[in-house]
């Protein structure tokens, strides 16, 4: 189906984009051939460093004129192997296109070029009191988070990326640069081609320049922990603040097991309870207040065992610090073990039922799995560490049980993570036949498949 990466091609491609932004070397190759999933590793013949929008766009012309795959790639924090190279060819990484174009402070917007990690944006919004507010934890680059619709902790208040992008540049597989969405907030011109670009995983184009949404630092900011005697309780509460009126910048759900971790290794003091992590932006102190009064007796009503509110910074950073490196304190915790990750999301109205599911499939099978995931917005992740090939195999049908009841529920296969390799099994039992109208517009825009291959539809082997 395509053709391989000749000398001819890495001539082409050195004329593109100058020497030092092509390399064989097995050592850059290697170090792109695998994001941070379990998913296997697989070779590019070679990795390529664009620094403008016209080479992106020269570099997919001539691949699509050669029938040669290209793979995008941002910094590698993919869990589903959305970024592996699976057909090998060329791999496009946007390490070197990290500039802010232009701060349109008035407009609470900034333009950006693909490469930026949203954490060093966020670093340099914030001399002008503002912020880009989709939080994956990891620092992924913008455009992986638009490819990927990344989300985060604070979704259930601000949106997920696709809810915070309002225009973007694309590179077209045949290497014609288009500009999608506008400035405007409001926007009913044609057909909403930028959402179709957000979240298709650089399958269907590109993205080369991305104008984004900010909003203002909140002047007060407050984190509340609350423990539960159970999990059943702690998830009920999610639901329970969720339809308070209040409204909750971050609304994170942490099991036990998780929060002895946590205590064990970042510092925080936690109980050993199943436990509900909240943060609550405010431009009023009296507001903030009167939000955390009306939190505490939802929490109590609930049964809650434990209740800390803070407003002190140092103590409201160290909390989520500790929560963003959940995981690799929990890899640390286990150094004999790997971890598999499930992602699923269902209408928060479906949330205790998904949990108490997880938990009967716990107990079913014997299995050890840890929770934690953004429950103000219906997301789980089930985090199931093995040891050997078996062990893999029996989290990824568990993993599988979980997604078809996600999906029973009217949720879906992965809340934030994306396809990738992993999920793609799971979208003809989602989407039925929208799937093949995905295939057509695939097929419209990228006739030749050389774009992210192996991604999104379920292929053979994959």
């Amino acid at each position: 189906m395509f053709n391989l990466v000749t000398a001819e091609i890495i001539n082409r491609l050195t004329e593109i984009l100058g020497v030092s932004s092509v390399s064989t070397a097995h050592a850059d190759i290697d170090l792109h051939a695998k994001d941070q999933s379990q998913h296997h590793a697989v070779p590019a013949e070679v990795v390529v460093w664009p620094t403008a929008a016209q080479q992106v766009a020269d570099v997919l012309k001539l691949a699509n004129e050669n029938r040669i795959p290209v793979t995008p790639w941002g910094v590698g924090t993919g869990l589903e192997g959305n970024s592996i190279p699976l057909h090998g060819g060329i791999l496009m990484s946007f390490e070197r296109m990290t500039n802010i174009i232009a701060v349109h402070a008035d407009d609470f917007q900034v333009t950006v070029e693909p490469g930026i990690g949203h954490k060093d944006l966020n670093a340099q919004l914030a001399r002008h009191g503002l912020f880009f507010p989709p939080d994956p934890g990891a620092n992924a680059t913008v455009g992986g988070m638009l490819a990927n619709n990344a989300a985060g902790i604070r979704t259930v208040k601000y949106g997920a990326s696709k809810d915070n992008v309002l225009r973007m540049q694309v590179a077209l597989a045949d290497g014609r640069l288009i500009n999608v969405g506008s400035r405007s907030v409001k926007q009913s011109a044609g057909y909403d081609l930028l959402h179709l670009f957000v979240g298709s995983e650089g399958t269907l184009g590109v993205i080369t320049q991305a104008t984004l949404k900010l909003v203002p630092v909140p002047t007060f900011m407050s984190a509340v922990v609350a423990g539960f005697p159970s999990v059943n309780a702690a998830v009920e509460t999610v639901v329970a603040v969720r339809g308070s009126g209040l409204d909750p910048a971050a609304l994170e759900f942490i099991d036990a097991a998780h929060c002895r971790m946590l205590s064990t290794t970042e510092g925080v003091d936690l109980a050993e309870n199943p436990t509900i992590f909240m943060e609550f932006h405010a431009a009023q102190e009296s507001t903030l207040a009167a939000g955390l009064e009306i939190v505490e007796e939802i929490c109590t009503e609930m049964g809650a065992l434990t209740f800390h509110a803070t407003t002190d910074i140092a103590e409201r950073k160290r909390l989520w610090h500790a929560r963003h490196h959940s995981y690799e304190i929990m890899v640390r915790s286990h150094p004999d073990k790997k971890f598999f990750i499930n992602d699923v999301a269902v209408p928060i109205s479906a949330y205790p039922e998904l949990i108490a599911y997880v938990e009967a499939l716990k107990a079913e099978h014997g299995i050890t799995a840890y929770m934690i995931g953004h429950a103000g917005d219906g997301n789980i992740h089930v985090e199931f560490p093995y040891a050997d090939d078996a062990g893999y195999q029996k989290a990824m049908e568990i993993n599988g049980l979980i997604v078809l009841k996600a999906l029973e529920l009217g949720g879906t296969c992965t809340g934030e993570h994306g396809v990738g390799i992993g999920k793609a099994k799971y979208l003809p039992a989602e989407h039925g036949e929208a799937l093949d109208v995905m295939r057509s517009i695939k097929q419209t825009l990228d006739p030749n498949g050389i774009l992210n291959p192996g991604k999104i539809f379920p292929q053979n082997g994959h």
